[in-house]
């Protein structure tokens, strides 16, 4: 796995920025130079790397579709070598999302990219698909439908402006379309009514929330759209963009053919005919659900949604906050209490931070996140609050974080009182371990610090830290006055063991 403390680099000045999309089946580079609000594209780069097409019966990516991959990345490691840390953000989708095996395959993927790669949530899928379409289209206020067709699913999203309002991501893309109805290429009647009433069948229970009127305009992104597009108007059935009548006709055009390898269709490259037939199902039955008439299409897509995520990211503008603070709204945390956890542990942790090299911005960031929602689990009940919290905040949409670092953040808050269960720990990946145990050990602190919920401040308290040893010093003849707390900090002493921790006071 690759180092820590290069997933928590320092800011970098934001000259350039890079974004990989690891897709079902192309990956996509892109980097670019911010100015001002806009970015300008400076390289671009894609392979058809198929990596849907190796998942095997077990749901496992197989040893050739790791070794094309592998062999991608290691050439888009060598454009991004001298990109510092927190420069470039690398996603992976749909089918690492599904792969039994995408812990393994990470591990040496992240070695040859040499930048970390975070797997993201359908739903965070769409956000940053919806952003890079808003920013690469005219502005426009009125509410927009945003379709995007990847390898093995198809997100949908109705938005204004900037903000989207209503996003899902539906299990079925342009490979598994394929593989599913049109495994050997042959195109008949049959299989393309049941590949269409599949469509449907996923579209079925979204259909009343994103029908047209719910939009004024219908766009479309991404590779399959594309395709459509610059088939159709090269036949001449569309004049812009993708036209009712001329899908309808592009589907009569690929049944007469009765195979892939007899399409003749002008701008339909050989790569991507094995995977066309599937695709343009999708977008038909979306077409026919939806009552789409008429679709733009788009430039901008995933890519550019994650440039213009990671800019905001440089620029203090992270969603991550919001999406922290919503939480918090949703499931009715008390504020100050959270506040008075969050300023202890930011004031343990700046006396530490050297000692167990959580400098920077990022380690601070957690703890400050993991503090705020640290309640989020009383909600449901008081009992096991904190198993409840880290259920919450591992499965919740939270816009802005990846599936690993809701991971991290959702032992953080199962961790922070009780039983320090080590456990939970291994199960993230072994350079997070000591660095996510320490933050973890400070939010406990904070707690037990505050467990009477008195809005009274504390004292001036002096922390110092060791190798897995900490010190905390009062001033004189506070702890005799506070027995409760000594008691507190006793047992929180003898949990911490099972951690390795040493806690004294005084």
């Amino acid at each position: 796995m690759i180092r820590l403390r290069r997933y928590w680099g320092a800011t970098p000045a934001a000259e350039t920025v890079a974004a990989i999309d690891l897709g079902s089946n192309s990956f996509h580079m892109i980097v670019a130079r911010p100015q001002g609000t806009e970015l300008t594209v400076v390289d671009r780069l894609r392979e058809m790397v198929r990596l849907a097409a190796g998942l095997d019966d077990r749901r496992r990516l197989d040893a050739a579709a790791q070794r094309r991959a592998l062999e991608c990345l290691e050439r888009f490691g060598q454009r991004l070598r001298d990109m510092p840390a927190g420069s470039v953000r690398a996603v992976g989708t749909n089918t690492l999302r599904s792969a039994h095996n995408a812990s393994e395959f990470l591990d040496a993927a992240e070695q040859a990219l040499g930048h970390p790669i975070e797997i993201i949530s359908g739903v965070e899928e769409a956000r940053l698909i919806y952003l890079g379409v808003a920013h690469s289209t005219p502005g426009n206020t009125k509410p927009r439908l945003v379709m995007d067709i990847g390898g093995g699913s198809t997100e949908l999203i109705v938005g204004r402006g900037f903000e989207p309002q209503r996003m899902e991501s539906l299990y079925m893309g342009c490979v598994s379309m394929s593989q599913r109805h049109f495994p050997d290429g042959s195109i008949t009647a049959k299989r393309w009514q049941r590949a269409l009433l599949s469509a449907r069948q996923e579209l079925e229970p979204i259909e009343t929330t994103f029908r047209h009127p719910a939009w004024d305009e219908a766009v479309g992104a991404s590779g399959t759209i594309r395709a459509v597009r610059s088939v159709v108007q090269a036949a001449g059935w569309s004049s812009a963009g993708i036209s009712r009548d001329s899908l309808q006709r592009l589907a009569e055009t690929m049944l007469k053919a009765g195979h892939v390898d007899k399409l003749k269709l002008a701008e339909l490259s050989a790569e991507r005919a094995p995977v066309f037939p599937g695709g343009v199902a999708v977008l038909l039955a979306a077409f026919e659900a939806l009552g789409i008439e008429q679709m733009r299409v788009s430039d901008g897509a995933l890519r550019e949604g994650l440039l213009y995520d990671l800019l905001g990211r440089i620029r203090h503008e992270d969603v991550r906050n919001r999406s922290v603070e919503s939480l918090a709204g949703r499931y009715h945390i008390d504020a100050d209490q959270a506040a008075r956890v969050a300023q202890t542990a930011a004031d343990c942790l700046a006396q530490v931070s050297e000692a167990w090299q959580l400098d920077g911005k990022e380690p601070a960031q957690w703890l400050q996140w993991a503090a705020r929602l640290h309640e989020v689990g009383l909600d449901i009940a008081h009992s096991q609050y904190h198993k409840h919290g880290g259920y919450i905040l591992e499965n919740a949409d939270l816009p802005g974080f990846s599936r690993q670092e809701q991971r991290v953040l959702a032992r953080m808050v199962r961790l922070h009182r009780r039983k320090f269960a080590m456990d939970v720990i291994k199960e993230l990946p072994a350079d997070w371990r000591q660095p996510i145990t320490y933050l973890t050990t400070l939010l406990r602190l904070s707690a037990v610090l505050h467990r009477s919920r008195s809005p009274t401040p504390l004292p001036a308290l002096r922390l110092k830290a060791g190798d897995r040893r900490l010190k905390l010093t009062f001033p004189s003849g506070w702890l005799n006055e506070h027995p409760l707390t000594r008691a507190d900090l006793e047992q929180e002493s003898s949990y911490l063991k099972s951690a390795r921790i040493e806690l004294d006071f005084e």
